[in-house]
């Protein structure tokens, strides 16, 4: 076989072989001012500047400046450590996909892919699967309801293997 029809082959099988990966589905409408407040972090996947981490909480204000504020605490070796920064709406429609950004220039992706109609929960995710957070209004969650998240990010394509439970008892 030629070489270039050889390579045409092997692309060929390569690309056949990939499925494109499902695009993540963020939740049709989130109200900016009903989303605000305090969000307790119920598990997550781990990330280093949690690391060591109790008691995750992350507040979240509304501006008039095209921005929204965060305010990220967490405990840590019995010291409450916080970091401040600033989440942009990407998807005007929705409000459901945010760029949420700690240190300039860098911007990471957060949307909401699951939240509960009254605002007591939700879902964040990044659309490459690398990060997801559980989120809710209070530091305890129902199990059921915890196990049914889990579940939906699972057919969503996270792997749920990786997800830790956020110790939240600092009350």
């Amino acid at each position: 076989m030629h070489k270039p029809a050889f390579v045409s082959l092997i692309l060929l099988l390569m690309f056949s072989a990939c499925k494109p990966a499902q695009q993540l589905q963020t939740v049709p409408s989130v109200d900016l001012e009903k989303f605000a407040g305090t969000w307790y972090e119920i598990s997550a996947f781990p990330i280093g500047p949690e690391k060591n981490c109790r008691c995750v909480t992350a507040t979240y204000g509304t501006t008039d400046k095209g921005y929204v504020t965060v305010l990220n605490r967490c405990v840590r070796n019995g010291k409450e450590t916080s970091i401040e920064g600033k989440a942009f709406v990407k998807d005007s429609q929705t409000n459901s996909k945010l760029a949420v950004q700690f240190f300039w220039p860098f911007r990471g992706k957060y949307w909401i892919i699951e939240l509960d109609e009254n605002y007591q929960y939700a879902v964040i995710g990044h659309p490459n699967r690398n990060y997801l957070w559980i989120l809710n209004r209070s530091p305890k969650i129902d199990p059921v309801l915890y196990a049914d998240l889990v579940q939906r990010a699972k057919a969503k394509g996270f792997d749920v293997e990786r997800i830790r439970w956020m110790p939240q008892d600092c009350e």
